[in-house]
């Protein structure tokens, strides 16, 4: 008997045997069976090359996440940074910036629109000479100094720093790489009163706002410092790391969660600065210097460094350097022969100090202050000093007394 008998399962191929004349039940049968068997050996290979498959792409999945958190692109899922600053006030705050690329001091001078080279080699505690050429590696982070303003409960950089759009120019990619992510694209948008983010025009020029704050943090005087949260840090690291505690960070930032922190955010870290004698009329107040910096003032004619060394007191010095403004440095002298930064005895624990108080526009100002380091000695010892001088004083008398009553017995 001649024909085709078709067989299906439904969780199998059909198999298509074609009947011939040699076949009886039993032939059939087996070749039925052999077909059967090939078709789950295939479903397996083909299962297992899919399970593979699977398996392949959600690694390329993770992996090109993992890129992607590390270029910035998934930068949206990060808190927007806002520093919460009272008042009206005017101060100089720092951020973080670095560069996927090598870089110099001077590019990035120009980038963050820094008027002298000096304010970052200070900022970062570099040798005064280094030079505007000096390689930035990439990935080294550089503490950028630039002037914070305050206004409706929060600080931005006071008009600094202005960027010239480049053809090709996006503004999530001006905030994310160029500068850094310390800000969203949102941010400058808002900035810069841009009705719509996907339009901008190569040669205008927008305003980058930088976070910043000018608020004490209880009673100390603190640079706001903007900084980058690298890969892996967390917030006790970072709270032992700058000299604060966990909990100013987390109220600061406004964090419930210090879990919740992320490679990349922005965070408000207060340095503290060095208090000083720069009176507030000075065109240098409120002149804060963090610890383990130094700047220069006074047109330049003044370098004055931070050290928790010497009691977060505020060291300043005449720079030995030709001004900026003025074509000869004023007059840094409180006395004779005694002049800015100056300290001299005057006893055995007392000294007088040559002060820096601040400059106007003709002249720097100075003051003499006394420094008395003598330690006043307590109750006991004043009372054993009082028995002492009464003996001594009383010594004849006592000895002649003594004297009489051997002459008498």
């Amino acid at each position: 008997m001649l024909g085709k008998f078709t067989t299906t399962r439904t969780s199998q191929p059909p198999c298509d045997i074609q009947v011939t004349e040699r076949d009886n039940l039993t032939s059939y049968n087996l070749r039925l069976h052999l077909c059967l068997e090939a078709s789950k050996k295939r479903k397996r290979k083909m299962g297992v090359r899919g399970e593979k498959g699977v398996v392949w792409l959600s690694k390329v999945i993770v992996a090109m996440t993992v890129i992607a958190s590390g270029s910035g692109w998934l930068a949206e899922g990060q808190p927007e940074a806002k520093f919460k600053c009272s008042g009206e006030a005017t101060c100089h705050g720092l951020a973080d910036y670095k560069n996927s690329n090598a870089t110099t001091l001077r590019h990035i001078q120009t980038l963050f629109n820094v008027k002298h080279l000096l304010d970052i080699v200070g900022a970062n505690n570099l040798p005064s000479n280094t030079l505007g050429n000096y390689t930035v590696v990439p990935n080294q982070v550089v503490k950028v100094p630039f002037p914070c303003k305050c206004g409706n409960n929060t600080g931005l950089s006071n008009g600094v720093p202005r960027y010239k759009i480049k053809e090709g120019d996006t503004l999530s990619g001006i905030a994310d790489t160029v500068f850094a992510g310390l800000m969203k694209y949102q941010q400058i948008q808002v900035a810069n009163k841009l009705p719509d983010a996907n339009n901008i025009t190569a040669g205008d020029t927008l305003w980058i706002p930088l976070p910043c704050s000018c608020d004490q943090v209880g009673s100390s005087s603190v640079v706001h410092y903007a900084h980058l949260v690298e890969s892996g840090s967390s917030i006790e690291a970072l709270a032992q790391q700058y000299s604060t505690t966990q909990q100013i960070l987390l109220s600061l930032n406004g964090i419930d969660d210090p879990k919740s922190l992320q490679a990349g955010q922005v965070l408000d870290v207060p340095l503290r600065a060095c208090s000083s004698s720069v009176k507030n009329d000075s065109l240098d107040f409120p002149l804060l210097v963090p610890n383990a910096t130094y700047t220069y003032t006074a047109n330049e004619c003044v370098k004055c460094k931070c050290d928790s060394s010497n009691d977060y007191t505020l060291q300043c010095e005449p720079s030995q350097r030709n001004p900026t403004n003025w074509s000869v440095c004023p007059s840094m002298e409180c006395s004779k022969n005694i002049f800015i930064g100056t300290t001299t005895s005057t006893g055995s624990c007392n000294s007088k100090i040559c002060d820096y108080n601040g400059y106007s526009s003709r002249n720097i100002s100075v003051s003499l202050r006394t420094d008395d380091s003598c330690e006043p000695p307590d109750a006991s010892g004043a009372s054993r000093s009082t028995l002492q001088v009464l003996l001594c004083s009383n010594l004849f008398t006592v000895i002649h007394f003594i004297l009489f009553l051997l002459y008498v017995l």
